[in-house]
C-alpha cells in the first residue's frame, strides 16, 4: 500500500504534508487528513476490505497507515445489533423500522470506541518516534491509550479531571500508566496538555497527533455500512464530547459514496449531548452561529467538555444533513441506560444513557420517522460508570436458605415479573 494521504487546513485548504501538527498556521484552524481519491478504486477496495480480519485495520487505503504497516491487535469490529424489543418499546406514532446498535461497549481492548482512535494515533507516534505518549480525558481515551501504549513500549501518561469515576481511573492504572489527577474540568486539563505538547518531545494524542487519532473513529462508519450490507442508514443517532466522532462519521459515509463502495444516501446526523454539558445542541436548538462554552454538571462525564473543539464541526454536520441535536437530563440518562439492559442486553455508560434518551425524544417529536432505519451509538461499557445506576440497583435483603422462606420472598414480589412459573 503506497502512502497517498497528507494533512490539510479544514478552512483555507493548505497542505502540510505528514507531522505531529493539529493546526495550520496560516489561520490557525484545525488539520485533518486528506486522501488521494482519484488513485482509490472503489470496487478493488471493497474486494480487498472483505478479504481481510475483520478488525478496524481491514479498512487500510482509507487509513493513515503507512507503507509495510502491520496491525498488531485485533481492534474494532464490534457488533451491529437488530434492536427489536427496544424498538416495540418505543412503539410511538405508528412505530419505528429498522433500528440498530453499533454496539462499541465491547471493543478490545479497554471497552470503548476509543480503543479505535488510539490504534490510529499510536501509529502515528511510532512514525514520528516519539517514545512517551499522552492524552487529556474524561476516562475512555485515558484506558485506551494506557491499554495500547504500554503493552506496545510506549511510556504512557494520562491527564485526567480529579473527580473522574474510580473505575475509570483503575482502569488505567491497571496497565501501568502514569496518572496525572488535576484539579479542574476537562478543558482545564486538556490546555494544559497543549502546554506539555509545546514544552516537551511528547505524543499527545488528542493535540499534536489529533488528525490522525480522529481517523479512528472513521471506522464505525465503515462498519455501520458494512454490516447493513453495504449500505448506509437513514438516520444516525450520535453522543458528542468533543464533537469528532460525529463528523468523522459523516466523512466515512461519504468517504465511500464517493468511491461507490456504497449507493449514495441521504443520512440525517443527530446529535446527543447531557444536559449538564451541552454546548452543541444548545446551539444548534437555538440556532446559533457559534456554540457558548459551558461548565460542566452531568453525570456523563465522558461527554463532559464545556467548550469542544469540534463543535462548530459537528453543527455543520448536523444542519447540512437536516438532523438535529438534543440533550438529556441526569434522570433520562439512567433511564436509557436501563432501557437499553432490559430490552436488548446491553449495558451501556452514561454516554450510551445519553444516545437512548436522546432517540426516544426525537421519535417523540417526529424528527425520525416511521419506517426509516436508524442507527444508535453506543460507544462505552457500563461497567466503567456502574456509580451512575448503583443507587436505583440497591441489592436486596438477604433471605435464609430455606424454601419456605423464598415461597415468602416470593409473594411479595408477585407481579414483578408477571406469571411467577
Amino acid at each position: 500500500m503506497s502512502e497517498c494521504f497528507e494533512l490539510q487546513c479544514r478552512e483555507c485548504g493548505r497542505k502540510w504534508g505528514n507531522q505531529p501538527r493539529s493546526f495550520c498556521e496560516e489561520c490557525f484552524s484545525p488539520l485533518e487528513v486528506t486522501y488521494d481519491y482519484d488513485s482509490l478504486q472503489g470496487p478493488a477496495i471493497r474486494w480487498a476490505i472483505e478479504s481481510r480480519p475483520r478488525d478496524l485495520w481491514r479498512y487500510a487505503e482509507l487509513l493513515p497507515l503507512t507503507e509495510g504497516f502491520r496491525p498488531t491487535l485485533p481492534i474494532g469490529f464490534t457488533p451491529l445489533l437488530p434492536a427489536e424489543r427496544l424498538a416495540a418499546q418505543w412503539n410511538i406514532g405508528g412505530g419505528i423500522g429498522e433500528l440498530y446498535i453499533k454496539n462499541d461497549a465491547v471493543c478490545f481492548p479497554s471497552l470503548s470506541f476509543k480503543d479505535r482512535v488510539v490504534a490510529l494515533a499510536l501509529t502515528a507516534a511510532r512514525r514520528f518516534g516519539f517514545d512517551v505518549v499522552a492524552c487529556s480525558s474524561t476516562g475512555n481515551l485515558a484506558n485506551a491509550l494506557a491499554a495500547q501504549a504500554v503493552p506496545q513500549g510506549f511510556k504512557a501518561w494520562v491527564f485526567i479531571p480529579a473527580d473522574l469515576e474510580a473505575a475509570k481511573i483503575i482502569n488505567s492504572a491497571v496497565y501501568g500508566a502514569r496518572i496525572v489527577r488535576i484539579d479542574g474540568n476537562y478543558d482545564q486539563v486538556n490546555r494544559l496538555c497543549s502546554q506539555v505538547a509545546e514544552k516537551l518531545p511528547w505524543g499527545i494524542v488528542n493535540v499534536n497527533l489529533r488528525p490522525y487519532y480522529a481517523e479512528g473513529s472513521k471506522t464505525v462508519g465503515f462498519e455501520i455500512a458494512e454490516q447493513l450490507g453495504w449500505r448506509l442508514p437513514d438516520n444516525i443517532v450520535v453522543p458528542m464530547a468533543g464533537g469528532s466522532l460525529i463528523t468523522k462519521i459523516k466523512k466515512a459515509f461519504d468517504e465511500l459514496a464517493r468511491l461507490r463502495i456504497v449507493p449514495l444516501q441521504h443520512v440525517r446526523f443527530f446529535g446527543a449531548q447531557a444536559t449538564g454539558c451541552s454546548p452543541i445542541s444548545d446551539a444548534v436548538k437555538r440556532n446559533l452561529e457559534r456554540f457558548e462554552p459551558q461548565k460542566p454538571n452531568t453525570i456523563a462525564r465522558s461527554l463532559a467538555i464545556g467548550n469542544p473543539a469540534d463543535g462548530p464541526y459537528a453543527m455543520r454536520a448536523i444542519r447540512e444533513s437536516g438532523g438535529w441535536a438534543e440533550d438529556a437530563s441526569d434522570a433520562e440518562i439512567v433511564a436509557g441506560i436501563r432501557t437499553l439492559a432490559e430490552t436488548e442486553g446491553v449495558f451501556t455508560e452514561t454516554a450510551g444513557g445519553v444516545t437512548v434518551a436522546v432517540a426516544q425524544r426525537l421519535l417523540r417529536q417526529g424528527r425520525i420517522k416511521p419506517h426509516e432505519t436508524t442507527v444508535l451509538c453506543i460507544t462505552g461499557n457500563g461497567l466503567k460508570t456502574t456509580d451512575a445506576v448503583a443507587k436505583e440497583l440497591a441489592a436486596e435483603p438477604a433471605i435464609p436458605p430455606r424454601f419456605a422462606e423464598f415461597e415468602a420472598y416470593l409473594g411479595t414480589t408477585s407481579g414483578a415479573f408477571g406469571d411467577r412459573s
